[in-house]
């Protein structure tokens, strides 16, 4: 018998690649990447750290992104012996399979510092979705830039940050341009969640992560009540992330009757409702793609916060603001994420067709930003470029 993570035999021709996707948005891009580097190889060896779309995509995880689940400067504190243990098996991994390359996604404390371990052991590394550094903490595209061989940017303005420091950088275009579509269109999708197409609909969009699930979901859902009571006709749907199972949710939706949850079904919750309210993230720039206008979201534990505030260096925090250069989308942080703060601008909205349709108008001036698609298959050709170079 061959000790575990040691016996994988490799045929000249068959490249081993090593992927780190630690959260669920990350997850979505590196199924992607997965998908387009076995239609290029069949054959390919590819293991890291993912989810299920990875997995049945052709993926062997060494952990499973639910392990990962967590956030925040303090949260992460706690969780710091399983991470240890986490880099000391994928330096094992490094040694025992040595990939071709190493391919991370985002996620850039924990990728980060498993760079600099790859570094020892001279495995090429292609960092795929860059650290926000153009937000907080710039001068890590200094250590980036020293980690990294090649950096895969999906926004750009990205490319002439790293250019000025030194780095080797491409832009791909978005990866959430391929994976955008919904299941059904709005009536089938009403008749699936009970919902009354003719009657506007606001859609939760609490999150990937527990915490920040269990920090927001009760704020939203007590805006819908509230709105619901002035508006009585809205109805609301709440659209799990993959990574959140309905057990998680179900203390919090006592007595909330009213409202539906999907699972599975984002897409069709970002692109059917009337209105969002959206946990800051990736699933800002989602709903900015379909076009649907959004209220943005953010609570963290208060020293996170504290810490927070004092690095970030930019107005906003919502990708889809980011994006566009300007508040397109109003932000709820921390103690203004209450109902009090949010129940009259969600009013406002809905009795507000003109500041709907230029808020939509706006939103796909944002999509038009993100490139054209096919990100998935960049990435897959620049890894088998740098696997070849082996």
């Amino acid at each position: 018998m061959c000790p575990q993570d040691t016996c994988h035999h490799q045929s000249p021709s068959m490249p081993r690649i090593m992927i780190i996707a630690g959260e669920a948005s990350g997850e979505l891009h590196g199924a992607g990447v997965v998908e387009a580097l076995k239609r290029r190889h069949s054959d390919s060896d590819i293991f890291g750290i993912g989810g299920d779309r990875m997995k049945a995509a052709g993926c062997e995880l060494l952990y499973h992104i639910e392990q990962f689940a967590f956030m925040g400067l303090v949260e992460v504190l706690r969780h710091l012996p399983f991470v240890r243990r986490a880099m000391q098996r994928l330096e094992q991994v490094f040694q025992t399979r040595r990939p071709d390359v190493l391919v991370l996604i985002d996620y850039p404390d924990f990728n980060l510092r498993l760079a600099r371990i790859a570094r020892r052991y001279d495995i090429p590394i292609l960092y795929y979705i860059s650290p926000q550094v153009w937000a907080w903490r710039a001068g890590r595209i200094h250590t980036i830039v020293k980690l990294v061989d090649r950096m895969a940017v999906v926004f750009p303005f990205e490319v002439s940050l790293y250019e000025q420091a030194g780095g080797q950088v491409e832009f791909v275009g978005h990866p959430l341009l391929e994976v955008l579509e919904a299941k059904y269109d709005k009536d089938t999708f009403c008749q699936q969640v009970g919902l009354d197409p003719q009657q506007p609909v606001i859609g939760l969009l609490p999150g990937s992560r527990r915490q920040e699930v269990t920090s927001l979901l009760p704020v939203m859902l007590n805006t819908l009540s509230a709105v619901q009571q002035r508006l009585q006709h809205v109805q609301g749907v709440i659209g799990l992330a993959p990574t959140i199972r309905p057990e998680t949710i179900s203390p919090m939706l006592n007595g909330h009757t009213s409202v539906a949850t999907v699972e599975n079904m984002t897409y069709d919750v970002m692109k059917h409702a009337d209105l969002l309210l959206v946990t800051s993230g990736t699933a800002t720039l989602e709903s900015a793609c379909f076009g649907t206008p959004l209220i943005v979201l953010y609570k963290m534990a208060r020293l996170s916060w504290w810490i927070a505030r004092r690095l970030v260096t930019i107005p906003n925090i919502g990708l889809v603001n980011v994006v566009a250069g300007r508040r397109i989308a109003p932000e709820f942080l921390q103690d203004a994420a209450h109902p009090d703060r949010l129940v009259p601008e969600v009013v406002n909205l809905l009795q507000d067709p003109e500041r709907l349709k230029g808020m939509r108008k706006e939103l796909q001036d944002v999509r038009t930003k993100l490139g054209a698609p096919g990100a998935s298959d960049r990435v897959a050709d620049l890894a088998l470029d740098m696997a070849k170079d082996v």
